[in-house]
């Protein structure tokens, strides 16, 4: 129906004449009947379907989008009723066989009138988001998203009540966690369903300032609180996590990583030899592919009989090895055209040695030994021991170099959740991800963006859910929104930001995102499997003591005073900055 089209109503919008409706079907009056009986104490809602609760009729209906014409005025019902009649709000549609649900998602006064209190329609559009069946016994089932039912033309709307919005939005379970309230009814609970929020990804996006971070150590401290031995891997680029979660997480930065050489897989290390200025040709690359290989079969010895070994194996060997077969090569050439791609490669190899900065990779005293077992318990936390969750500080990382050791992080991660056989569910959290895993592919980062695409196509079926946050969604690898299927999504500024949300639902309340620009700080639109339905919600606030340190600097605060000895101050943060350590 054209929403500029009126709709002409006998007197304003008055209600159809009494006794010309169709008379209700069987199981319409068995829910009728059965409306009596239910109590507060029970899981059936109260489903009030008088008159005094009846707010108009279906005049449209457009697959999932159905428009109601108001049939109620400040005259007729109480002013809170009406006020209620907002974006987001909830109405029910009984049909022959259930009680449908709908979402407001406009409204429409189509042909105003001239003065006050003059006839007019008024129309609300609506998005059907779930249903309640009556079964031939009489009795209603859960809440279930989809509508297998239809209303049809002139179907009674009625307004929800809170009892009604309870029955919506609020479950019961050992795996329901509360992190806020329904912004429409702020005694309500806004919960999330533990396991349908993990088993297929989830997304916080929100611009600067909007508690994007706060939201997701909420979410965080929600899972863990039910699940005590969960498994949690944290990228934390900017080292905000760790006052959050204290003696729960087990922190690794920079100084602390360990991810040998050895664990690499070829392409992984060509990048980090690239980054140092080797420049290897198609030839070269492919020899020193063959060496990786020979040195992994010797250091192996007898143990690789039998055995399927490449250059991505994660098994240990000697990079002096290397150098030294590269060594060996150079005095067999004569041509300096030849030489010049070994060299290169060669001192990438010693200059990557001696820099401080890839220490995690080339400490010499993990660099030969056999290890992985160790750094796979330390990442995963098995056993857990008290700290299900480890965050990775990346905030002393070089930005050259943050993008291989995303890469091998994520990576390791897929491939040992396929190797576990799913045994060991691991949840990813991506902080900051549009920062290696952007759009743009002259950016870099494309060994990064192939592991996070693989873990979102396909690390469920291994275990592994991801959750993606970020402040810019539009920059974000297109691969990442697109696989989350419940999002969070705070308030948006930027027009691009908000079509890739939109662009990224499948849900039938995208009439909600029209908010996005305009929510306050903590609330979000949530949609997708992680809720129970769609919501616009306030994050609860979180102590102090369990923030993320991830608030603005206080320059007026801090502009007051001269800092003091501020001579040492500065000879403290060269010595930091030079030696690449970061104070905790």
């Amino acid at each position: 129906m054209n929403a500029d089209t009126p709709v002409k109503t006998k007197g304003r919008n008055a209600a159809p004449a009494k006794g010309k409706e169709a008379a209700p079907s069987p199981l319409l009056a068995a829910l009728q009947r059965r409306l009596a009986e239910q109590t507060l104490d029970g899981d059936q809602p109260i489903l009030d379907l008088t008159e005094a609760k009846r707010i108009g009729r279906v005049v449209s209906i457009t697959g999932s989008q159905v428009v109601m014409i108001l049939e109620v005025d400040d005259k007729d019902v109480s002013g809170e009723l009406l006020s209620s009649l907002q974006m987001g709000s909830v109405v029910k549609i009984p049909t022959a066989r259930s009680v449908v649900f709908a979402m407001i998602s406009g409204l429409t006064i189509p042909m105003p009138a001239a003065q006050p209190g003059g006839e007019e329609s008024r129309l609300l559009e609506m998005e059907l988001v779930g249903e309640s069946v009556l079964d031939r016994q009489g009795n209603l089932s859960a809440l279930r998203r989809g509508v297998s039912t239809s209303p049809a033309l002139a179907s009674p709307v009625y307004a929800a009540g809170p009892l009604d919005l309870r029955f919506v939005y609020v479950r019961d379970g050992a795996n329901v966690g509360r992190i806020g309230r329904i912004h429409q009814e702020p005694t309500l609970p806004a919960q999330i369903n533990v396991d349908d929020l993990l088993g297929k990804h989830f997304a916080v996006v929100g611009a600067t300032g909007t508690g994007k971070s706060c939201a997701v150590t909420l979410i965080l401290q929600t899972v863990l609180e039910r699940n005590p031995n969960g498994h949690i891997l944290l990228l934390d680029p900017h080292n905000e996590y760790h006052h959050a979660f204290d003696h729960m997480a087990n922190v690794i930065d920079i100084q602390a990583l360990r991810l040998p050489f050895w664990m690499f897989s070829f392409a992984e290390l060509r990048e980090v030899l690239a980054n140092a200025g080797a420049r290897l040709a198609p030839a070269e690359a492919a020899l020193l592919n063959d060496l990786i290989t020979q040195a992994k079969r010797q250091f192996l010895g007898t143990a690789a009989e039998g055995r399927y070994i490449t250059s991505d194996t994660p098994t240990p060997y000697r990079m002096n090895q290397i150098v030294g077969y590269i060594e060996e090569i150079l005095g067999r050439l004569e041509r300096p055209e030849s030489i010049a791609p070994y060299v290169s490669l060669k001192t990438a190899i010693v200059t990557l040695q001696n820099d401080v900065r890839f220490s995690f990779m080339f400490d010499r005293g993990i660099a030969t030994r056999d290890t992985l077992v160790s750094i796979l318990s330390q990442l995963y936390r098995v056993p857990v021991d008290g700290k299900p969750l480890t965050i990775l500080d990346l905030s002393a990382v070089s930005s050259d170099i943050l993008n291989v050791v995303v890469s091998v992080l994520c990576r390791l991660t897929f491939e040992f959740a396929m190797w576990a056989e799913g045994k060991i569910p691991i949840l990813l959290v991506c902080e900051e991800a549009h920062l290696y895993a952007p759009e743009n592919a002259g950016a870099g980062f494309e060994p990064t963006k192939k592991a996070l695409s693989r873990i979102a196509k396909e690390g469920r079926k291994y275990g592994i859910s991801l959750c993606i946050a970020t402040q810019r969604p539009a920059e974000l690898a297109s691969s990442m929104l697109s696989q989350c299927n419940t999002i969070f999504a705070m308030r948006l500024s930027h027009e691009r930001d908000q079509q890739w949300v939109r662009s990224a639902l499948s849900d039938g309340a995208l009439g909600l995102l029209d908010a996005l620009p305009s929510l306050g700080t903590a609330e979000a639109i949530a949609v997708g499997e992680g809720i129970s339905m769609p919501m616009r919600l306030a994050f609860d606030e979180l102590p102090e003591d369990r923030r993320p340190r991830s608030s603005s600097a206080k320059f007026s605060k801090s502009w007051k005073e001269e800092v003091a000895d501020g001579q040492d101050f500065l000879f403290e943060v060269v010595d930091r900055w030079r030696r690449q350590r970061r104070e905790g």
